[in-house]
């Protein structure tokens, strides 16, 4: 008998897709996997689906698989790392889970599991549909869209990345049937009539890409009722994952799942550590009662949700749609190797942060020292130029005579091939008027102050934003103090009704222009982690008042910056800062200006920078103020441009710096000519001699590597590659001047 019902509910969901289950390619674990490594080849690995022979649907590119029963109801049932055949699920959950009008709903999911600590196939056969929860009634195919346009800006970018990203989408979709909401009523004694909820369904939505070990997600409220309803919460990922160790005592800090998951619902940080303040969490699972832990707090249930609201008001005829989240399978705990496997993931899926354009921050915005910058950058190189903070620049003048002036300036930057900005404050500052956020009793704002983006201010702010991009034809925005994710209690902004909807009212307002930044191609340079929502660059990470120290002090944080902002970002990804004239104090023994007095530190600061392939804010009135200047910096931007394909691509971790002994980066881009630089400094007083084991198994050599010292044809050898999975190395014997540096080119 419950092979009848599963055949039936099977035949129910594949022909109202339109399609049979018979039809698709029956899935062959061992004939599926990839071998290689993804980080130095695609393998040709395309997303599809498949069926199992007992009729579960397998989403796959041979790198992962995700595994779905498609009967008693729709739900995860495998999640699998191919490559090194590991399994990341334990147990079976919800797809998701939706509030509305006050009643918590399941999407799919199977009951039944007699324990939560592995999942057996043959317990599948037995286990059942949540009667209340929204049931499967189809599941459809197409290829992955792109989430909003991009507006390329070739110029800035080593190589072109494609948009949207090659892949599958695979979408499921759920009802509610008479049964279920017979059920509902009772649950939460609802007397009124709930039939409208028949005309709601829920679409689970997931992305896989091609040659990538990434899962994305999220959920879409469908209103076809007659009724508006109300969206109080949802959860768009419920994942009952392996737990990566067991501790018996309590323990401060768990090792958590191998998973990276990223959000585009992220405020509040300068790395993706900011998300588990807005929409993802490893929770305690509490039906896990055979776990390890004597308390049962293991955190291994992945969920994602709002921390607040959304409180969404979906009118007849209309949807709602989640957030998103992206799911990096590792298949090694080496950090390096994870790391790089986090930065090509954002990579590809934010690709405008590769343009990586040279930039400086010019401390006026009259009509004179812009322009004397402009003529600057065009003279050595530059290709961008920002009207920095406290340069007069102000996008909430809309005056006409402010517009055409910056209008001009813009025309006149567009002619020398030049793109201009400027700089704008929102949060932390006080606006006054009942616009700022109100908050709940004993919290205060990130900053100190803020207003609020739903309060008039707010939405007149954004308006002038548009308004003033749209009028000047300006290529940059800095906006700094971006939206932290601060609620607010109060019932007199017009863009939100109270505190459940302010957060997500407020985020929509500024991702909104974002996006639209985005299709324009105006560049965005947010100190806040917006990247999945169009924005380009954040610091790199650095204290300001670093740029205060003494001047030698700054060549070496510098680099140390850079060395650990690299963990977790591509050197395009962060800017860093160069105070050209004095910043927050140090006086003389500090600033750079006179710039013709302080050549060396000058020129290390260059090197430093662009021998990183990492793009600073220059900041000042000047680039240069004598030939000799000049030269120096032309040599770094021409430096750059040369090799800007390898510069921008990944930085493998030498040696940090720390002032005693040389340090070291290494670039590497598998697909390119150029498959390594090595970059090389030594901070002492005295010329050293070292002997570097450089990892190369990042650059996707093997066998011998021709290494090139500096622009010398003369001076090529090659080395023999010891060959030890990613440990390989090439061991090179350098010689390092004092107080300087050396590079060399891999191929």
């Amino acid at each position: 008998m419950k092979l009848i019902i599963l055949i039936i509910a099977v035949f129910f969901i594949t022909s109202i897709n339109g399609q049979s289950v018979s039809n698709l390619p029956i899935w062959d674990k061992q004939q599926a996997t990839l071998n290689g490594d993804w980080l130095l080849s695609k393998n040709g690995s395309k997303s599809a689906i498949y069926i199992t022979q007992n009729n579960k649907l397998v989403f796959s590119n041979g790198l992962v698989s995700r595994t779905f029963s498609l009967a008693p109801n729709g739900a995860t049932v495998g999640l699998e790392l191919l490559t090194n055949d590991q399994s990341f699920l334990r147990s079976v959950r919800p797809e998701g889970e939706v509030e509305i009008n006050g009643m918590r709903l399941n999407i799919g999911g199977l009951t039944g599991q007699p324990i939560q600590n592995y999942l057996l196939p043959e317990w599948l056969e037995t286990m059942k549909s949540d009667p209340s929860a929204f049931q499967l009634v189809n599941y459809a195919m197409t290829e992955v869209k792109a989430r909003f346009p991009w507006k390329k800006r070739k110029e800035w970018m080593s190589k072109e990345l494609p948009w949207p990203l090659p892949g599958k989408e695979l979408v499921f979709t759920y009802k509610l049937n008479a049964a279920a909401i017979t059920l509902i009523a009772a649950k939460y004694l609802k007397n009124e009539n709930l039939e409208y909820l028949k005309a709601i369904s829920a679409e689970v939505h997931y992305e896989l890409y091609d040659g990538m070990p990434v899962f994305s997600k999220w959920i879409r409220i469908v209103n076809q009722s007659a009724a508006e309803i109300t969206i109080n919460t949802f959860k768009s990922e419920i994942l009952a994952a392996t737990e990566s160790e067991s501790a018996v005592d309590t323990k401060k800090k768990w090792e958590l799942p191998n998973i990276t998951v990223e959000s585009d619902y992220n405020f509040g940080g300068m790395t993706n550590e900011s998300l588990y303040r807005s929409s993802i969490a490893w929770n305690i699972d509490t039906l896990y009662k055979t776990q390890v832990s004597y308390e049962r707090t293991t955190p291994c249930l992945l969920e994602a949700y709002p921390k607040y609201g959304p409180d969404q008001k979906i009118q007849s005829g209309q949807s709602f749609e989640s957030f998103r989240i992206w799911e990096l399978i590792h298949s090694s705990w080496d950090r390096e190797y994870k790391s790089l496997e986090h930065r090509r993931m954002l990579r590809a899926l934010a690709p405008w942060t590769t343009e990586n354009p040279i930039l400086m921050h010019v401390s006026g915005s009259q009509d004179e020292p812009v322009k004397k910058a402009i003529d600057q950058c065009v003279e050595v190189g530059f290709e961008m130029v920002i009207m920095t903070f406290g340069s007069g620049f102000d996008v909430e003048n809309e005056t006409p005579q402010n517009l055409d002036r910056m209008k001009k300036l813009a025309d006149y930057a567009h002619s020398k091939g030049i793109a201009l900005g400027g700089y704008s404050l929102l949060a932390s500052r006080q606006v006054g008027g009942g616009d700022d956020v109100v908050m709940p009793n004993g919290m205060s704002p990130t900053f100190g102050n803020s207003p609020c983006l739903e309060s008039k201010w707010g939405i007149n702010y954004f308006r002038q934003l548009y308004n003033f991009y749209e009028k000047t034809g300006l290529d940059i925005l800095e906006h700094d103090g971006s939206y932290p994710g601060d609620i607010c209690i109060s019932k007199e902004h017009p863009g939100h009704r109270g505190l459940e909807d302010s957060q997500w009212n407020q985020f929509q307002r500024i991702t909104n222009f974002y996006k639209w930044c985005r299709e324009k191609g105006i560049y965005l340079n947010v100190p806040d982690y917006y990247f999945l929502s169009g924005s380009n660059k954040t610091g790199m990470g650095y204290r300001e008042t670093n740029w205060s120290l003494p001047r030698a002090q700054q060549e070496i944080i510098e680099r140390q910056n850079i060395y650990d902002g690299t963990w977790d970002k591509t050197p395009s990804m962060g800017w860093m800062f160069v105070p050209l004239v004095e910043y927050q104090g140090g006086g003389d023994q500090a600033t750079i200006e006179p710039l013709k007095d302080h050549l060396p530190h000058y020129a290390q600061r260059l090197a430093n920078l662009f021998g990183a392939g990492v793009q600073a804010c220059y900041r000042g009135p000047q680039l240069y103020d004598v030939p000799e200047t000049k030269a120096i910096v032309a040599k770094w931007v021409a430096f750059y441009k040369k090799h800007r394909q390898i510069l921008d691509g990944d930085i493998i971790h030498i040696r940090r710096p720390d002032g005693r002994d040389y340090d070291a980066i290494l670039h590497v881009d598998p697909a390119g000519t150029e498959k390594g630089l090595l970059m090389v400094y030594n901070p002492l007083d005295i010329a050293i001699t070292r002997t570097i084991s450089v990892p190369v198994y990042y650059t996707g050599i093997k066998g011998a590597v021709k290494v090139q010292e500096q622009e010398d044809q003369s001076k090529i050898s090659t080395i023999r590659i010891i060959s030890d999975g990613l440990s390989d190395k090439a061991t090179l014997t350098i010689n390092i001047p004092a107080k300087g540096f050396t590079y060399f080119i891999l191929k």
